[in-house]
Formats: C-alpha cells, sequence, structure tokens
C-alpha cells in the first residue's frame, strides 16, 4: 500500500509472510486497523514493514489465524509445510515402485 511508505521512515520492523497467507494478514491488519507496507520479495513471499508500536497486535493476529512469519534477521523454514511436502515425494516414490512392480508382474506372467 503506498499511501503507509512513511513506514519505512519510522520505527519498523519488517515480517515475510508466506503469499498462501497474504489475504488472510492482511485481512486481520484491516480489521484492527493497523498500518503497513507490502512489497514482494524475492522467495515468492510477501515483505511487511509494520511499527514497532504494532508488534503485540500483529503478534496476536498471527497466533490466532496460525501465520507462519519470518523476520529479517531469523529465516527459518516452516516445517508443517515441509513434512506435507515430503509426504507427497513419498508417496509419489511409492506409486512409481508398485506401478513398476505390477507392470514386471504383469509381463512376466504373459510372457
Amino acid at each position: 500500500m503506498d499511501k503507509n511508505f512513511e513506514i519505512k521512515y519510522q520505527n519498523h520492523y519488517k515480517l515475510y509472510i508466506p503469499f498462501k497467507d497474504k489475504i488472510v494478514f492482511e485481512s486481520e491488519l484491516e480489521k484492527q486497523g493497523i498500518k503497513y507496507y507490502c512489497i514482494t520479495s524475492e522467495d515468492n513471499s510477501e515483505k511487511y514493514f509494520l511499527l514497532d508500536s504494532d508488534s503485540q497486535r500483529v503478534d496476536k493476529i498471527l497466533i490466532d489465524n496460525q501465520i507462519f512469519a519470518n523476520i529479517e534477521s531469523n529465516p527459518i523454514g516452516n516445517f508443517s509445510d515441509e513434512k506435507k511436502m515430503a509426504r507427497i515425494y513419498l508417496l509419489t516414490v511409492l506409486v512409481i515402485v508398485v506401478i513398476i512392480v505390477v507392470s514386471v508382474i504383469f509381463e512376466v506372467l504373459i510372457f
């Protein structure tokens, strides 16, 4: 939001919010009347500039909506998303192995 660009020149902190949580997070900020400035960062997440004075209200929004956020100095991954991706990879590998085994068994029985 360009109208809140001045936040960058006040006492502020930066939060990185995953793109999937952008709508919920911004909606809650608007409901609470919290000013913010947002840009898209390199890693396809949203970089929010928020006033230090609003940090407790923002923390409550993050906790209540189970939004995983990073600060600029502490980039860590969202382990629940990584666990989901690991399950998908494992399931994909298992399906491929089952297809190969079934096709080999089918080929042996036919020939």
